[in-house]
């Protein structure tokens, strides 16, 4: 009974590690932007069912996130 509850645990162990790495990965800060900007488009499409402000949010979210994280990078560079 040890020894399969160990494998078991070894399994579920790793795959936990695969979604941690293939969804956190490096940039954790990215991680929490992408659930932030889905639950604000989410909000804004089904409170005030206001899709075209959804349609505009996503991308210009998206891109300030993504700007954010390689101005963090790119600071972080020049620091060393």
């Amino acid at each position: 009974m040890k020894a399969s509850s160990s494998w078991a645990l070894r399994v579920v162990r790793g795959f936990a590690r695969f979604w941690w790495d293939l969804l956190v990965g490096d940039t954790p800060e990215l991680f929490v932007a992408v659930l932030l900007i889905i639950g604000v488009v989410a909000l804004a499409s089904l409170t005030g069912h206001d899709n075209m402000l959804a349609v505009i949010l996503l991308p210009t979210l998206s891109v300030a996130a993504l700007g954010a994280s390689v101005h963090r990078a790119w600071r972080g560079l020049r620091r060393r």
